[in-house]
């Protein structure tokens, strides 16, 4: 769930360590923004007659900050969203405190945190120290055993100072170290290698980790176990990071940890080891994102800008896989002809946004390719004992490709023999080198937390596997398939007609915006529209939204409405459309407010509504990649009114690697 980066540089300049490692914070923010916190080991040189903050205390810094004979300098900041300019600060103020003479090779660790054990308070930010505060640490993931690990610690005389389950493993480091002689002998950053190659075979988890040693100067020691972790490369400095965007302004040259690798790196070496130490050769990464495409280019916000690269998402989604001759190819799903006409069940796994669109598979699978279809939320699959074989396919749908829940149901499918497509936006994602075969949304980086653009590439995604399916197995008629294959190819244009639209969106949300309960109705492809409505006004706009089928109001919801709740209904004409209006008069006649989404021009729908969004008409199975834009817009123009960062909802991050 949090941020890492970690960064080797052969530099004239301190300077430089410090503002690669606090930029690169602010383009992982999304992932964690309770606290945030660097640390740098300090080479002799760059001391100009006073000593490096650290942590033993022997005096004052002109920050506040302690002053050692450490050669490891860290900085932490727990201010919430504002934790790093905080955080900048203090940097400048220790480049002001020791110069910046020149230096070889400087090393440095940072972090940005969504807190899971312990407080969002300073004393919990990463980095984390060992006790003779010689080893700094951060952590993304969740060490399952460290209680035990820290009982053990303690016993051994080790002082744990943070409420964090990742603080034993800077202790643990520090406890191989100790057993391995004295410092002054041999290869220190291969010592360190070794040390964290002993520590993560006793840890029990997830784990991204990137570590320094104050004896191995220059030196980035880092391992994975399921959180993601990237590794950029060039002449003179080396990276490592939670996400690529991290990354992209520096080099290309990439690839990514497995799960038990560890890897040690400065500028001009590189070693890469399995648990066991056997070296291993890095496998390249093929990115074609730039960096531009991970900035705001002028936009107020990311999500806004998200929501209007919503057509290209789509365009680029469909692109390449509509052949001129009216039929499809997927050569990156990798299963062969026969294996999926053997195929005699579907699963669809997902979690939030990524579940709302494998509902809306099932829809259209079980109608097109007439296969019986299960859609789960990813982290209840394993713990209901589903029944899978060589002829079910499961398919995870992720937009990070990294989300836990998902990736460990998709090995429990893998370990019942079932083939396991995976769905997602990332390239060479966790998902996607683990399963059978990948469908890319090529939706390019999402940087804001609710997910907008990514949720329609997956729909879009997941109807043309569907097509495909219905295809290859002969479900549909040759003509049916070419209709339908139009209809998709009209969608960007149509996505951008009902963007033209936002300011009518944001007249609706004025006329609401005093309003604190809203229930979001719809049938057959609507009912999942009106989940991911509801689920967008809860995450940004932070107000009591629910999602129901429409035909479940009267077994129970419909005793809460009353006048001043607002009613949201997806009323496009799809096929339920006669049925979903008698839900809309039952409410009305308790006094709701009604808002509808309807067809463009369709009055008869208008009539029975407060106010409208509108969206074109498209065929009735697409129609959930249309409807559910006017109410992206209308949960951004609510949560902008109340005053909310929607870049940043509270107690959320992008990508959950933790269980």
């Amino acid at each position: 769930m949090c941020g890492i980066i970690a960064v080797s540089k052969r530099t004239a300049a301190l300077a430089d360590v410090l503002d690669i490692l606090r930029g690169a914070l602010e383009s992982l923010e999304y992932r964690g923004y309770d606290s945030a916190g660097v640390a740098v080991v300090i080479p002799p040189e760059a001391v100009t007659g006073k000593a490096p903050a650290g942590k033993a205390s022997a005096g004052k810094a002109p920050d506040g900050q302690e002053v050692s004979d450490d050669k490891i300098w860290i900085a932490k900041s727990a201010a919430g969203t504002g934790s790093l300019n905080e955080l900048a600060k203090k940097c400048e103020q220790f480049v002001l405190s020791v110069g910046n003479a020149p230096t070889d090779i400087v090393a440095g660790i940072g972090h940005t945190r969504w807190a899971t054990h312990g407080r969002p308070i300073e004393a919990n930010a990463h980095p984390l120290m060992s006790c003779n505060g010689e080893v700094a640490i951060v952590h993304n993931g969740i060490i399952e055993n460290y209680f035990e690990l820290g009982a053990q610690l303690q016993k051994d005389g080790h002082e744990l100072t943070s409420e964090t389950d990742s603080e034993v493993i800077a202790h643990l480091i520090e406890s191989e170290l100790a057993k391995d002689g004295s410092a002054d002998v041999g290869d220190n950053g291969e010592r360190l290698h070794k040390a964290v190659l002993k520590t993560v075979a006793a840890l029990k988890g997830s784990f991204a980790l990137a570590i320094v040693w104050s004896k191995a100067e220059g030196t980035v020691v880092a391992a994975r176990r399921i959180s993601p972790l990237i590794v950029g490369i060039t002449s003179d400095l080396i990276l490592v990071a939670s996400d690529i965007p991290a990354l992209l302004g520096y080099t290309r040259e990439l690839f990514a940890l497995e799960d038990d690798q560890v890897v040690q790196l400065r500028p001009g070496f590189l070693k890469l080891t399995d648990i066991k130490g056997a070296e291993i050769e890095p496998t390249p990464m093929n990115v074609d994102w730039d960096v531009q495409a991970a900035q705001r280019q002028g936009w107020d916000d990311f999500m806004c800008k998200e929501i209007h690269e919503q057509p290209s998402a789509v365009r680029d989604t469909l692109m390449g896989r509509l052949l001129p001759n009216g039929t499809l190819t997927l050569d990156e799903t990798r299963f062969s002809d026969d294996e999926l006409r053997s195929i005699e069940k579907v699963f669809i796994v997902g979690c939030g946004s990524s579940f709302h669109a494998g509902m809306v598979a099932k829809y259209v699978i079980e109608h097109w390719v007439r296969l019986t279809t299960e859609v789960d939320i990813a982290s209840e699959l394993r713990y209901r004992d589903p029944i899978m074989d060589s002829r079910t396919l499961v398919v995870g749908v992720s937009q990070s490709g990294e989300t836990i829940d998902t990736l460990r149901a998709l090995r429990e499918a893998k370990r019942q023999k079932a083939k396991v497509l995976v769905v997602t936006n990332v390239v060479d994602s966790s998902m996607a080198r683990e399963a059978d075969g990948v469908l890319y949304t090529r939706a390019g980086p999402e940087i804001g937390v609710a997910s907008t653009k990514t949720h329609l590439a997956q729909i879009t995604a997941l109807e043309i596997l569907a097509l495909y399916l219905a295809e290859l197995r002969g479900t549909l008629y040759r003509q049916e398939i070419s209709q339908l294959l139009k209809a998709l190819a009209k969608l960007p244009l149509k996505l951008e007609q009902t963007l033209a639209h936002e300011a009518e969106v944001s007249l609706v949300a004025d006329q609401f915006g005093q309003a604190n309960t809203f229930f979001f109705i719809g049938r057959h492809v609507g009912y999942p529209v009106a989940l991911e409505g509801a689920l967008k006004l809860k995450e940004i706009a932070y107000l009591q939204a629910q999602g129901y089928a429409a035909g479940e109001l009267k077994h129970g919801p419909i005793a809460l409405i009353e006048p001043g709740v607002v009613v949201v209904g997806v009323a496009t004409r799809t096929l339920l459309w006669e049925k979903l209006m008698a839900n809309i008069a039952e409410v009305r006649a308790r006094g709701a407010s009604v808002v509808l989404v309807a067809n463009q021009g369709d009055t008869e729908t208008a009539e029975r509504a407060d106010a409208v969004l509108w969206v074109p008409t498209t065929h009735p199975l697409l129609a959930p990649i249309l409807d559910i834009v006017p109410l992206q817009m209308l949960a951004y123009f609510l949560a902008i009114k109340h005053g909310n960062n929607v870049d940043k909802p509270r107690n959320l991050a992008k990508t959950v690697t933790v269980e």
